[in-house]
């Protein structure tokens, strides 16, 4: 399976760690948030990684190039400043042809939550990941669900109908992808809509029946917003088994290779 993960923004958020340091690449227990997750997708059997970039991509290129073991490659969004995740799916849109997992630069997970949303029925053409907790800040990017069906997405939904949250990481198939990549499309041929969250089109694709949600509930995640979350993010993944198992025999694998060859 194909991972578009994107990672064109700074992380304004964040400052001073990331003034020249794109958020994707700040260390976190010794890695960077984009290696972990790199790491966890390999781990769940995932071959194949565009990460979009935007902010100091040369930063973002020169982490992948010492990554091994897997296909990661960039694609760079030059209109990262004057848009948001919206625009960089629209960028995006041409790698979006084949079924696909789609997450946020920001969102962290260990192996498990990853092989609970792949490993789940999917019944909609779109499955959104998704968790619960007994209440519901402005940040949050909250969900209203009937059972397994998506019924809306978004910051500011009335808080009566709000029974989750979604993690930032979702899954389509090959109609999903398609249906996804119109309602971007659409969106972004109206100019006020150049700054919107690219959930405003799982939203839209939700309204219409297409979204469907996983819970992930009891597997770890975060995300890293601020200077907040970075902290608590920290304390997070030094609690999760390494999941780098299949790099690593990857890489075992093409060095006994090697060395057969040169003997």
């Amino acid at each position: 399976m194909k991972a578009i993960i994107l990672s064109a923004g700074q992380g304004r958020r964040l400052m001073p760690l990331t003034e020249s340091v794109p958020k994707c690449c700040l260390l976190l227990d010794g890695k960077t948030l984009l290696r972990r997750q790199i790491e966890t997708l390999a781990d769940n059997g995932v071959n194949e990684i565009v990460v979009v970039t935007g902010f100091n991509h040369q930063v973002v290129e020169e982490e992948i190039r010492k990554i091994r073991g897997i296909s990661v490659r960039t694609l760079y969004n030059p209109f990262y400043a004057v848009s948001d995740n919206l625009g960089t799916c629209w960028v995006a849109r041409e790698e979006m042809k084949v079924p696909f997992l789609l997450l946020n630069g920001d969102t962290l997970f260990e192996s498990s939550t990853l092989t609970q949303l792949l490993s789940s029925e999917r019944i909609y053409p779109i499955t959104l990941a998704v968790d619960r907790k007994g209440q519901y800040d402005d940040d949050d990017m909250k969900i209203s669900a009937d059972g397994e069906q998506l019924k809306r997405v978004g910051k500011k939904l009335n808080m009566d109908t709000v029974n989750g949250e979604s993690i930032g990481m979702m899954v389509f198939n090959r109609a999903g992808a398609e249906h996804f990549v119109h309602t971007v499309e659409r969106l972004m041929a109206r100019p006020d809509d150049l700054v919107r969250w690219y959930l405003s089109a799982i939203d839209a694709l939700a309204v219409a029946g297409l979204v469907g949600i996983c819970s992930i509930q009891g597997h770890g995640w975060c995300e890293v917003d601020d200077l907040d979350d970075y902290k608590h993010a920290e304390n997070a993944v030094s609690s999760w088994p390494e999941p780098c198992k299949r790099v690593e025999s990857y890489i075992i694998d093409l060095s006994k290779n090697i060395r057969r060859k040169v003997a």
